[in-house]
């Protein structure tokens, strides 16, 4: 007779401001090949660097056809979260991106433990996660940051 499985469950009792980000990079020209390349081991690199408040960093693959890479950050609370891309190297990466996605598009799905997500999708046409049925709208005034897109999701609970 075959065991039983054994299932579990995750205990998040001490993880009450948990937030979950789902991010991903595809390639959309042949030169964000060399952009993958270029972005990957330097996210690695900060992520091993231990930032305060990161539980768990995994490296995710979404497609191949065109490739389409990510990540999945689980982080202790919204304040850690924000606290790491305003620093250095994040910031860079981003203004540096903003001017220049080397042949990508990126998105990024947050989802908070208390209630409410956030989105953000740069360039990303067709959409792909809730901006593939979703109706989307520009991420400038009150949903240009990440606090202000979860502030304007009249469903989400605020964190803290």
């Amino acid at each position: 007779m075959a065991d039983s499985p054994k299932r579990t469950t995750a205990d998040l009792s001490a993880y009450p401001d948990l937030v979950v980000i789902y991010l991903g990079m595809r390639v959309e020209e042949p030169r964000g090949l060399k952009t993958l390349e270029t972005l990957g081991p330097q996210i690695q690199a900060s992520v091993d660097e231990g930032p305060e408040g990161l539980l768990l960093h995994e490296q995710l693959t979404y497609g191949t056809d065109p490739p389409h890479v990510g990540m999945r950050q689980y982080w202790r609370d919204l304040e850690s979260m924000l606290a790491w891309t305003t620093t250095l190297p994040h910031k860079a990466w981003w203004s540096d991106y903003l001017r220049d996605r080397g042949g990508t598009s990126f998105w990024h799905e947050t989802y908070f433990r208390r209630g409410g997500i956030e989105s953000v999708y740069v360039d990303v046409e067709p959409g792909v996660g809730l901006g593939a049925f979703a109706p989307r709208e520009r991420a400038t005034g009150p949903m240009f940051g990440a606090r202000e897109r979860l502030a304007a999701d009249r469903s989400a609970v605020a964190p803290g």
